[in-house]
């Protein structure tokens, strides 16, 4: 284990703002030196959507010392918004838009960055009970028609 995570701070990423987000990000996970210093690390993580949180990951385990961090993504990029359960308002709020591979990697502070192929997605969960994957968010291509435009923080202002 590399890192102390404090159980009063909740999902980070739903936060409202970008320096909300940050500040908790900066609260929630601690890196105990005595793991990382020196040590090549190997990070997987689910996604990267706006590059918060990974960041600032990257960026504590460097200051404890780690040598060299590499990050693995067990999903495709997150190239576009997702209208069925992430609320992001517009591309321009996601790492990956309009990026290469190589320009996140600069950006987030890894050594290295891959991404699960959309293909390999794919082979994962052909045998799955899923009539038809939604990959509109890795590849913009969506199965029904979306809103040209989402507003702010739609999917809070829901009413069950």
């Amino acid at each position: 284990m590399a890192f102390t995570k404090s159980k009063y701070i909740g999902r980070t990423f739903i936060q409202n703002t970008q320096d909300a987000r940050r500040n908790l990000v900066g609260l929630k996970l601690n890196p105990i030196k005595m793991a990382v210093e020196g040590k090549k690390i190997i990070l997987i993580d689910d996604s990267i959507v706006r590059g918060t949180t990974i960041t600032k990951i990257i960026e504590s385990l460097r200051r404890a010392g780690a040598k060299e961090v590499h990050l693995r993504i067990a999903s495709p990029a997150f190239i576009d918004v997702c209208y069925f359960g992430t609320d992001i308002d517009n591309k321009e709020n996601l790492l990956m838009n309009n990026r290469k591979v190589e320009e996140v990697r600069k950006i987030i502070g890894a050594d290295s960055l891959e991404y699960l192929s959309l293909d390999s997605l794919k082979q994962i969960t052909k045998d799955c009970k899923i009539p038809n994957l939604c990959t509109g968010c890795f590849t913009g291509k969506y199965p029904v028609d979306v809103p040209k435009e989402i507003k702010k923080n739609t999917f809070e202002e829901i009413k069950l």
